[in-house]
């Protein structure tokens, strides 16, 4: 099992200060917002420059849009510095909101994504991950199911505790079990009175989803995802503390 941290940064020395600790406080990596690796985009040799002794560094990369013509071709050119700079996983937002949506197009953008999740997987050795939301066409339970019967097994699927909470998805711990074969990836995320919050300080009870997860058997990505505008060094602590904790994963 790897930990990993996001958040997002207002500025260069945010970024600075979220890259320059994670490994000391000791994450494994970090997946990053778009507007932390969209300058280098064309400029890999640079990343790695700047980043090359931060291992884990990109291991993740938080891609979006609405999958029209323009955002396939943005998200081809992200994969070919994912491959450079060393990412495992894009992880995919698909910013459609729910009430234009229809099952059948959910049927329809799975398509989509399968030929996108072959060709990431196939020519660059990258895994693309469906990062279900709040107000995105995957959000409803019943939208699990019809997005996994049509996608391709190249496309995992990335868990968003507050996402699904927020979504009125409460029992998360059944899509994990539901979904063990496809998840690859976790955002950890807490949520109380319409706010994102720190680990442990929401509404959501992750007695439940730890167990889930060690239940399974889950080795892979577990990414605290702290939106909650606290300090950068205070919430990788916290919630790196609170993951492990929950999981049993701290040292005895």
């Amino acid at each position: 099992m790897k930990f990993a941290f996001s958040r997002p940064t207002a500025s260069e020395k945010e970024r600075d200060e979220l890259f320059g600790h994670y490994q000391s406080i000791g994450y494994d990596g970090l997946q990053l917002k778009h507007t932390q690796y969209a300058p280098f985009i064309s400029e890999s040799e640079k990343f790695n420059e700047l980043w090359e002794n931060h291992q884990g560094v990109a291991s993740g990369l938080i891609f979006g849009g609405k999958l029209d013509d323009q955002n396939q071709q943005d998200l081809r050119d992200l994969l070919k510095f994912a491959q450079r700079v060393g990412t495992e996983r894009i992880v995919f937002c698909h910013g459609i909101p729910r009430n234009q949506v229809t099952h059948e197009d959910i049927k329809n953008y799975a398509k989509v994504l399968s030929e996108l999740g072959q060709e990431a997987n196939e020519q660059y050795g990258v895994v693309l991950s469906l990062h279900h939301h709040y107000n995105q066409p995957v959000m409803h339970r019943d939208d699990f199911d019809i997005f996994f019967e049509n996608v391709d097994e190249s496309v995992k699927l990335t868990i968003d505790t507050a996402h699904l909470y927020k979504s009125g998805i409460t029992d998360i711990a059944e899509v994990i079990s539901s979904f063990k074969d496809r998840v690859d990836n976790f955002h950890m995320k807490d949520f109380a009175g319409g706010d994102w919050k720190v680990l442990g300080h929401g509404e959501i009870n992750f007695r439940p989803i730890f167990q889930a997860i060690n239940e399974i058997g889950y080795d892979g990505w577990i990414s605290a995802d702290e939106e909650s505008g606290g300090t950068i060094i205070g919430g990788m602590e916290e919630c790196l503390n609170h993951m492990k904790k929950g999981l049993n994963k701290l040292p005895l």
